[in-house]
């Protein structure tokens, strides 16, 4: 109930204990109010389904694909542009839907994006229709119009699916020298993921790592932790003695760890990095095996593929259990399943 008050915002009522009364309350709304929603509204609410552009890596939102220089993230970032563009197949083989893409590459000029598509497509008479792929060059920082010429670009194409911002660093705008780097970094993306998100696009921001990595793919973001906090998903390209990879982590997809090959400019994705590698293991062993004349211990083996020896006890025991080597005597291990 709201109380009246007198011209000294005292109240008027009687019986009102003017001892816990504090000046300038009573009888004015608060300036801010929370928007509370009770958790039964929330589980009766129908929302709309997550909205993938490359299905199981990127989603709606803002995305940063980070990787160490020269690793093949232009490469990697074409392929998921020409695939959306076309309604065709990401990395070989994740189907994905057709629509409008954005490509804006700041560190290539017309005529290196124009060799790369021909390397992809020598040959123009087999070349697929890229008139949904737009390409821009030169773009305003985030804090002078990024955002509306964004915008501007979602306005007028028929089905806006794919923004690609080749690199992060060249649109990021000063930071403030009352912030620490992590408020700066925060402060500066949040916009772009907010528009992201608002408008249902997937926007990809090609982003660089530190040199020696990190523990956690995350920390081994060039910069402060303030990208990855902001960002809906990350994906980290690396390249390591077991192969290339893709790790994925996101508020909407699943954790995951994936094997890619890379050959003349077109990805292919392997499928599940720890299983590609047993199965490269399994082939390196067997061919150890075949090679000798006597069966081998796991040392033995260990020594010749250069594999790690609990790894090569435990492959071992896996595939004897499989019926793809033979274990003969004591530790000891054949080919002749």
């Amino acid at each position: 109930m709201q109380l009246e008050v007198n011209q000294a915002g005292f109240p008027v009522v009687e019986g009102i204990d003017i001892m816990r009364y504090k000046p300038g309350v009573i009888g004015k709304p608060p300036k801010a109010r929370f928007a509370r929603t009770s958790t039964t509204t929330v589980m009766a609410t129908e929302f709309p389904p997550i909205q993938w552009t490359i299905p199981g890596y990127v989603p709606e939102g803002f995305n940063v694909l980070a990787g160490r220089q020269k690793l093949g993230k232009t490469w990697l970032a074409i392929d998921w542009s020409i695939a959306v563009a076309c309604g065709g197949t990401a990395m070989g083989t994740v189907p994905v839907e057709a629509g409008d893409v954005l490509y804006i590459d700041m560190e290539n000029g017309p005529r290196r994006i124009q060799r790369r598509i021909q390397a992809l497509y020598p040959d123009e008479r087999v070349r697929p229709n890229l008139s949904h792929l737009e390409w821009v060059t030169d773009a305003p920082s985030l804090d002078n119009g990024f955002v509306d010429a964004l915008d501007d670009w979602r306005r007028s194409v028929v089905k806006p699916r794919l923004v690609v911002i080749d690199v992060l660093q060249r649109i990021k705008p000063a930071g403030n020298a009352n912030r620490n780097a992590y408020e700066n970094d925060y402060s500066s993306w949040a916009p772009l993921q907010h528009w992201a998100m608002e408008q249902g696009i997937a926007v990809v921001g090609l982003h660089h790592t530190k040199k020696g990595g990190a523990d956690d793919p995350l920390e081994a973001l060039s910069g402060s932790n303030g990208l990855a906090a902001v960002a809906d998903t990350t994906l980290v390209l690396d390249r390591t003695s077991n192969g290339i990879t893709l790790y994925v982590r996101g508020r909407d997809v699943d954790e995951k760890e994936s094997a890619l090959a890379f050959d003349a400019g077109f990805w292919t994705l392997q499928g599940d990095a720890a299983e590609v590698r047993r199965t490269d293991e399994r082939s390196i062993i067997l061919e150890a095996l075949a090679g000798s004349a006597t069966p081998m211990s796991p040392t033995e083996l260990a020594d010749i593929t250069g594999m790690a020896g609990p790894n090569v006890r435990q492959m071992l025991s896996r595939m004897a259990r499989a019926g793809e080597v033979k274990k003969v005597g004591y530790g000891r291990y054949t080919r002749d399943a």
